[in-house]
């Protein structure tokens, strides 16, 4: 019979990047075991059991949480920005505490793939410390998330640089995003600039300058631009404000869409530019070239660790920069030799992930044959 695991993270609010995440640890655990029992923690069960055919449990119904967890084997917290607190003050508090619930009932912890920080408050630090330094497996997906926990003094136990979950799903194809943007409008022969931005605080100005760059790249490299929401419907209002302040047209995609559905829309562009970070890394897999604005580190260590750099943060991107960058990816029509081969070893690192969870069930000696079949990525 197979283990039972239980997974916590922001899942259930139509976040095509947590979504995502979560459908890359379940593909992944499957195939580590096939018989995996695995309980997702949502703001949506109805929804995430019928998306990602599991048992889901409400996040804030801690009796069942609390009966989850005493079933379970191991408590995977992960993966995304969870232990941050800047988007809430309160959410750290929240995963912080399902990890210490886990430990008090004695069951091992994973840390899957997390991004660490930024963690600005002294208190939240604290208990940082206290809480991880009692779990079973810690992998993070950036270097700057191991100096944090490091500077946090989280010296226990070992810290694994790994890489975004997501990275280690199979690039899919292009069919299902042709259809979609043949239906809304899009032209088969141009060459399209996918855009996929969120609200950041109260922030204008970049909305003002992505629609300068839009109007510019239309008229002299002739591109379509289509605003892709990544989380459904909040990314929508933002893109038909740019819209609003463009000269030219553009098409909006205002629908929701499943995990491989996004990967094929972002596999149908030509270059995309994006503050969301899972945008980011839907292109990069499908070797689309990308051009990243930045509001968060998470931004700034994935494009880094690909060998590129951020065009501007939310608060002083120049469109003249957008242009330029999105020009020279136009030409290159493809990923840079170094960047491709970056993102080969993010995949493999993203394998690593699994290796911490299997390694905690199994232990070292005794890993199951399934994991053979994974033990190639790495």
């Amino acid at each position: 019979m197979g283990h039972n695991i239980v997974i916590s993270g922001y899942y259930g609010f139509a976040n095509a990047g947590d979504e995502a995440m979560l459908t890359a640890i379940i593909e992944s655990l499957r195939q580590l075991e096939g018989d995996m029992h695995i309980t997702v923690l949502t703001g949506n069960p109805e929804r995430t059991t019928k998306q990602h055919d599991v048992r889901a449990i409400g996040r804030t119904q801690f009796w069942k949480i609390f009966q989850a967890l005493r079933q379970s084997d191991l408590l995977l917290s992960g993966g995304g920005s969870l232990l941050q607190d800047v988007t809430s003050a309160r959410s750290i508090y929240y995963y912080l505490g399902i990890i210490l619930f886990a430990r008090l009932l004695r069951k091992p912890v994973v840390l899957y793939a997390q991004g660490i920080g930024p963690v600005r408050r002294r208190m939240a630090r604290y208990v940082m410390r206290f809480v991880l330094r009692q779990v079973a497996a810690i992998g993070v997906r950036d270097r700057q998330s191991k100096v944090d926990l490091l500077q946090m003094g989280v010296d226990k136990p070992p810290i694994h640089v790994t890489a975004d979950a997501v990275l280690s799903i199979s690039p899919g194809n292009t069919s299902f995003g042709e259809s979609v943007l043949q239906a809304a409008g899009c032209s088969s022969g141009k060459r399209r600039v996918g855009i996929a931005l969120r609200e950041w605080k109260e922030v204008e100005v970049y909305k003002k300058e992505i629609a300068k760059a839009a109007d510019r790249l239309q008229r002299e490299e002739g591109v379509e631009i289509i605003f892709i929401p990544m989380q459904y419907p909040t990314d929508v209002p933002i893109a038909y404000d740019i819209v609003k302040e463009m000269q030219t047209e553009a098409y909006v995609l205002d629908a929701s869409y499943a995990t491989e559905e996004f990967i094929s829309l972002m596999a149908c562009m030509d270059v995309v530019i994006a503050n969301r970070l899972h945008a980011l890394i839907f292109a990069t897999l499908m070797k689309i070239p990308v051009v990243a604005i930045s509001y968060d580190p998470k931004i700034d260590g994935f494009i880094h660790s690909i060998g590129e750099t951020v065009c501007g943060t939310v608060e002083d991107v120049s469109h003249q920069v957008i242009i330029t960058q999105v020009q020279q990816r136009l030409q290159q029509k493809m990923l840079l030799p170094h960047v491709e081969k970056q993102v080969v070893h993010l995949r493999r690192q993203s394998f690593r992930n699994l290796y911490l969870v299997a390694y905690v069930l199994w232990g070292k000696g005794r890993l199951r044959t399934p994991w053979q079949q994974i033990k190639r990525f790495l």
